[in-house]
């Protein structure tokens, strides 16, 4: 059976965007979920085509629009989705023969990004890379933050993703590369295998992360620490996709700076024995007054609300 291009691929992705948008049946739910089990690139392209679905209109705009109005739109435009991915995935390819292509998100934003083989990025808050597609390699360069790589199979030009000191080679895998502010880079593999190498040392052996996996690099040896998560984990480490934090026993302290990635608006624990205290939840990644508000009540402790600031206290 003659395997699927990526135009087949994002074709059959905008039809179930639109079958989504009007609702489906438990019956077609569990079809689409067959769906996109069969191929690791088919959940990219159809989290792409649904992003694009959902931006199609402005919010204002598509307020003013009768229901119907906006429901014509997003038919037309989903009728097209396939060619215009197509006509996109061809200037990729020959952008990427020639000179890198750059990618970046602000503070609180996260995107999409459909690569011309059909493999995936979902980058996180605060993120920059660069991709070049070479004969023999598919490279992209973590400048800095985080991103999610679903990545299609070619086993004659493997996924390479530089960070810092390491490179992290797959063939066809989905796995997410860390490179935040001082902290050691991470790799974090959810399905496959990925190769994990310190790019100063080519002549060391690679460590193997297999799923459910986390590798760690030292910053001062660049040793490899690989060590494997629990669902609960991989869940937590994930949950940005979603636009969520989910902690599970961090201290306050720490879980103020992980909203510092995703808002100007800071939190300061004025307290130390405050936040030193333990949080668990799920919250939403950019609202971190809501998660303030959260932790005062459950802490027994004071929230002061400034334009650019948020004070715990006790």
């Amino acid at each position: 059976m003659a395997r699927e291009t990526a135009r087949d691929i994002d074709e059959t992705a905008a039809s179930w965007a639109a079958r989504a948008d009007r609702g489906l049946s438990p019956a077609e739910s569990a079809d689409l979920e067959a769906w996109l089990r069969g191929d690791v690139r088919r959940a990219g392209a159809y989290a792409r085509l649904t992003w694009a679905l959902m931006s199609t209109e402005r919010p204002d705009a598509a307020a003013q629009r009768p229901l119907t109005s906006r429901r014509s739109t997003r038919r037309a435009w989903l009728a097209g989705a396939g060619a215009v991915a197509a006509s996109l995935a061809a200037t990729a390819a020959y952008l990427g023969a020639t000179r890198p292509v750059s990618y970046a998100t602000r503070k609180g934003e996260q995107k999409v990004v459909s690569l011309d083989d059909g493999s995936v990025i979902t980058l996180n808050t605060n993120t920059r890379l660069q991709v070049r597609y070479g004969k023999d390699r598919r490279q992209i360069q973590l400048l800095e933050g985080e991103a999610l790589f679903d990545v299609a199979k070619d086993r004659d030009r493997p996924f390479v993703v530089s960070a810092r000191n390491a490179d992290v080679r797959a063939v066809g895998t989905s796995f997410t590369v860390s490179n935040v502010g001082s902290a050691p880079v991470a790799v974090l593999v959810r399905e496959g295998i990925v190769d994990v190498m310190r790019e100063d040392q080519p002549q060391q052996p690679a460590a193997r992360v297999t799923a459910n996996c986390r590798a760690v690099l030292a910053r001062d040896t660049g040793a490899v620490a690989v060590a494997q998560v629990n669902e609960a984990e991989l869940g937590s480490d994930l949950a940005w996709t979603d636009g969520r934090i989910i902690f599970r026993g961090e201290t306050l302290a720490d879980a103020a700076a992980q909203f510092g990635r995703y808002s100007d608006v800071g939190i300061v624990v004025v307290d130390p024995e405050l936040g030193a205290e333990r949080v668990a939840g799920v919250f939403n990644a950019t609202d971190p007054v809501g998660f303030a508000k959260s932790v005062a009540l459950s802490l027994d402790a004071k929230v002061e609300i400034r334009a650019d600031l948020v004070r715990l206290t006790r």
